[in-house]
């Protein structure tokens, strides 16, 4: 049987990572893979995390299964970190929501209950979205069609473009946006763009579909979740992908939670139904550790604050590196703006370079990033930044 497959190419973050693990030169930066890191750079366990596991390990006494819906009381918790505790949608009954694998596992299982729900269903995503996107919903055999979002030249929003195309978008489609720091670019929607995308989606009857997976990394926990509680007071029915991978730095306990907004309770609870019967057929039961760690920092008022604490500690080093490096740009007398890098949110940013300037850097410098020179901004430093400055204006000279 297996005598008919034919290899894959490799991811080509994964062999960022491989090749950069593999330099020998002590300078090397590595800007490609996206998770958060220290001065030292190290992903750190959270304080929290620490003192939630501890109390996890102490406290367990089963290892028995949870249900495919997960833990109830996680999913509350999670909830009302969403949509605040006193949402109109949440006081309405009108919320259900699943833990799953990862932002991805809640990517997932969305896509199959969309295709059960309507399987000539279009999902509209931006022009750039993250890598992952198009293969997990496409996989699950939904059609993709794309809107603009980023113009590469200004490093702006095509925000007029956008609304144009959404135009089209009808009623049973689907618009999958992302709720803050948008991967891979950084540049997030205002609250009147986010306004008035509501409103097209009021008048049109399109269903938007949010990947929440950097709650806290923008503005702050509320600030950030702006859209995404807009358009649940605004709108019937809304689904969300949510990741405690980045805001919580649990990547490798792959822990996220799907959640949908029904137009009424009966069909909220229909819809539930549904997700678990797909949640069934897939993993059968979501994981429980990395639930269960959010669930007791959440249900505790001091884990819950020092976690918020060290959210905010992580935002603000991000921020500052952004604003770091622009200076450091500046004061080489680089000839390009790069300015646009201090506006955007997030991890990420485009430096705007070729595929060839980036090979440069990587071959001459040891400084890894993606082809498009998307950057992981947290993987600079004070102590190499001035070293990636210093590479970018030379890149950019020859």
């Amino acid at each position: 049987m297996f005598e008919t497959l034919e290899a894959q190419a490799a991811d080509a973050i994964l062999g960022l990572s491989i090749a950069y693990r593999a330099d020998t030169n002590p300078a090397k930066v590595d800007l490609g893979v996206g998770v958060y890191k220290t001065e030292s750079g190290a992903t750190p366990v959270m304080r929290a995390v620490k003192a939630a596991e501890k109390i996890r390990l102490d406290t367990e006494i089963s290892k028995s299964y949870i249900g495919p819906a997960g833990s109830p009381a996680a999913n509350t918790a999670l909830q009302q970190l969403l949509f605040g505790a006193d949402h109109p949608a949440l006081q309405a009954n009108r919320v259900r929501s699943v833990q799953t694998p990862g932002g991805c596992g809640a990517l997932r299982v969305a896509a199959e209950l969309i295709a059960r729900a309507n399987p000539d269903a279009t999902v509209w995503v931006s022009n750039p979205t993250w890598v992952n996107h198009i293969p997990l919903l496409g996989s699950a055999g939904l059609n993709i069609a794309e809107y603009p979002y980023y113009d590469y030249d200004s490093h702006s929003l095509q925000f007029d473009a956008m609304l144009t195309t959404l135009e089209q978008v009808k009623a049973g489609d689907l618009v999958l946006l992302h709720g803050c720091c948008h991967n891979p670019c950084g540049a997030d929607l205002s609250r009147q763009q986010w306004q008035a995308l509501a409103a097209l989606a009021k008048k049109n009857g399109f269903t938007p579909f949010i990947d929440m997976a950097y709650q806290g990394f923008g503005e702050g926990l509320n600030e950030d979740a702006y859209g995404l509680r807009l358009l649940a007071t605004e709108l019937p029915e809304l689904i969300i992908a949510s990741s405690c991978s980045k805001n919580f730095g649990l990547y490798r306990e792959r822990t996220g939670m799907l959640a949908i907004v029904g137009a009424s309770t009966k069909q909220a609870d229909a819809t539930l139904s549904n997700i678990a019967n797909v949640v069934r057929g897939n993993y059968s039961m979501p994981p429980a550790h990395g639930s269960a760690i959010v669930e007791t920092i959440l249900g505790d008022n001091l884990l819950s604050n020092d976690w918020q604490s060290e959210l905010a500690e992580m935002r603000e080093r991000i921020r500052s590196l952004r604003g770091l490096l622009v200076k450091k740009l500046v004061e080489k007398d680089c000839q390009q703006d790069f300015s646009f890098i201090a506006r955007e949110c997030g991890m990420f940013s485009f430096l705007g370079l070729s595929k060839a300037q980036v090979g440069q850097l990587i071959a001459d410098y040891s400084i890894y990033m993606v082809d498009s020179s998307r950057i992981n901004v947290a993987g600079l430093s004070h102590s190499n930044v001035d070293y990636v400055a210093t590479a970018i204006v030379a890149v950019l000279d020859v």
